[in-house]
């Protein structure tokens, strides 16, 4: 209870406090890479429901001459890296932390086709709302394995508390200060998922 009224009161807050910077990366977004300048992806959330993920759009539609989308580090361009690497392309997750979809901590919501791929451990990761933020964003997010990632998503539902999310809240607030973890050592996003042991 105490948690989901921090997350209505302080997104609700956060959103009016960041509009001018919702505005300022919109026209970043539709200067440079031109529409759409959010887009929706559905995730697994809670007992994986899905639900449609909001983010600010960081790659460029460019395609090669038959016509298919170039390599994710080549539509990755100035802004879109900066917007990344300061993590401004979570600033319209606050929406959906407002609705109840998502809490400001919790597991990462991941792709819908990595569902059929978890093995029964992994699974747990659902039993909680997913986050904005996690145990494992703060232990090294996409620089960390996915086994490693799992490990620390599991560790947080098991040990889940209000001091632990301010905890994991302050630590963020850190790493983004450092812009740490962003990518992972061989590409410019996390490398998929291939399924658990």
């Amino acid at each position: 209870m105490l948690k989901r009224v921090f997350d209505i009161v302080f997104s609700a807050i956060l959103i009016i406090l960041f509009a001018p910077i919702f505005i300022i990366v919109s026209l970043l977004i539709l200067a440079t890479m031109g529409r759409p300048i959010l887009f929706a992806q559905s995730r697994p959330g809670h007992k994986e429901k899905i639900f449609g993920i909001y983010k600010f759009r960081t790659m460029s539609n460019e395609k090669d001459e038959k016509g298919e989308l170039l390599p994710d580090s080549q539509r990755l361009h100035g802004v879109g890296k900066f917007i990344r690497s300061t993590s401004l392309d979570e600033l319209p997750q606050l929406f959906n932390v407002l609705k109840g979809e998502m809490s400001f901590v919790g597991p990462r919501p991941l792709l819908v086709e990595y569902l059929p791929l978890y093995n029964e451990k992994q699974r747990i990761r659902h039993n909680v709302k997913p986050g904005i933020t996690g145990w494992a964003q703060v232990n090294g997010r996409n620089a960390i394995s996915w086994e490693q990632k799992f490990e620390h998503d599991i560790w947080y539902v098991e040990h889940q508390s209000f001091f632990l999310d301010m905890k994991i809240l302050w630590m963020t607030m850190i790493k983004l200060f450092k812009r740490s973890g962003i990518s992972s050592a061989n590409s410019v996003t996390m490398e998929k998922f291939e399924g658990g042991k």
